[in-house]
């Protein structure tokens, strides 16, 4: 079984601890993404779990077995690397042999397992080809292919796609999301990509600094962000911020002035705010709408046009802070345009500006959430 359990797993490289004390349980036949900028420590906790590198301190268990003494072939892993791996001597087939070749399978269950393998990536044709005559996209198909024979516990992917183009690593991610349905394995995939990560995780894991800011389905960290910077990390374009200052406390709802007598509602625990307090508001650019008189007075810069949506980049009146704004559609305001934009209803992220954290929402407030998303 491939459920994986990391209990106060640290790594250090001499005085320098670049992982602190990971708790983290992925169960079986989950996808889950580790995200975060470079230098986070996901790379390194992947190698980890490969058994590429030892623990500080901590345990590790794979299928309630510890396996912090084991040796990487003994952990029932296959790891694909972002460099493919791949022997340039060797066709594709012999290729996706070489490792049960030497662990010393029977050639018949070999050849069964290259079949199966290379009909699920469609690598059939290929078969008797050289990795350097095949393109990028069919390289990385037959490192996957090399996992895949071996029948793991847990795949292992580190930036398989970075690679590859734009186009092909769209294709590429379709086809490993299609992989996982069909395998029902467990595969834990390590990226900087955010885009790769809300599109293919069932759950992701955002590491900063070595340590875990949040773990959640796609939807969950981006419609309820824990702290700044998973709200920050999480999205494209970012979050906006605004500062503002808490006026009024209720049950239904806090309000918050951000300037320009446009008093924000936001439904955050009672408890967790008090009038006075400053605060940092958060709305995502496609929770703007834009109206002809009521809202926050925004100053267009410029635009970018996608065809089928429009980002308008722009300053609130008075202001240095970018705010970004998404319009569904083509949408081609004048540079220098006054735009009155507000929050839609219930889309108001609050944080603590000292601590970075959320505020706590109201149940009420994270369903409304889901039903927007």
């Amino acid at each position: 079984m491939g459920n994986l359990k990391l209990t106060s797993v640290t790594k250090s490289f001499g005085a320098l601890t670049v992982l602190h004390d990971i708790d983290l349980t992925i169960d079986n036949g989950k996808f889950v993404v580790f995200v975060g900028p470079s230098g986070c420590g996901k790379s390194t906790l992947l190698r980890i779990i490969a058994g590429l590198e030892d623990i500080s301190a901590g345990g590790i268990e794979i299928g309630g077995r510890d396996v912090v003494q084991l040796s990487p072939a003994e952990r029932k892993i296959a790891m694909v690397f972002q460099s493919y791996a791949l022997y340039p001597h060797m066709s594709v087939r012999k290729n996706l042999a070489f490792g049960l070749e030497n662990l010393k399978f029977k050639r018949s269950e070999i050849d069964t397992r290259i079949a199966e393998a290379a009909r699920m990536l469609a690598i059939e044709p290929y078969l008797e080809r050289k990795p350097r005559q095949l393109s990028g996209g069919q390289r990385q198909r037959v490192a996957i292919g090399r996992a895949i024979v071996r029948n793991p516990d847990i795949f292992l992917f580190d930036e398989p796609l970075s690679n590859l183009d734009a186009a092909l690593r769209v294709q590429t991610r379709a086809e490993i999301t299609r992989l996982h349905r069909q395998l029902r394995t467990t595969m834990i995939y390590v990226t900087h990509d955010q885009v790769e990560a809300m599109t293919m995780a069932d759950e992701i894991v955002v590491l900063n600094g070595g340590r875990i800011e949040q773990v959640g389905t796609p939807l969950e960290l981006f419609d309820n962000p824990r702290n700044l910077f998973v709200a920050g990390f999480l999205g494209s374009p970012r979050m906006n911020m605004l500062k503002g200052k808490v006026t009024a406390v209720g049950e239904a709802a806090a309000v918050i002035d951000v300037g320009y007598g446009v008093p924000l509602k936001a439904r955050i625990d009672p408890a967790a705010a008090k009038v006075g307090q400053a605060v940092l508001v958060g709305i995502r650019p496609a929770h703007f709408a834009i109206g002809d008189s009521e809202g926050l007075p925004f100053v267009v810069q410029y635009h970018e046009s996608l065809g089928t949506e429009t980002y308008v980049y722009g300053t609130l009146e008075g202001r240095d802070e970018q705010i970004i704004v998404h319009q569904a559609g083509h949408f081609a305001p004048e540079r220098g345009a006054l735009l009155r934009i507000m929050p839609l209803p219930g889309r108001v992220h609050v944080f603590d500006p000292d601590s970075g954290l959320a505020l706590p929402r109201t149940i009420e407030q994270r369903s409304a959430a889901h039903e927007h998303a």
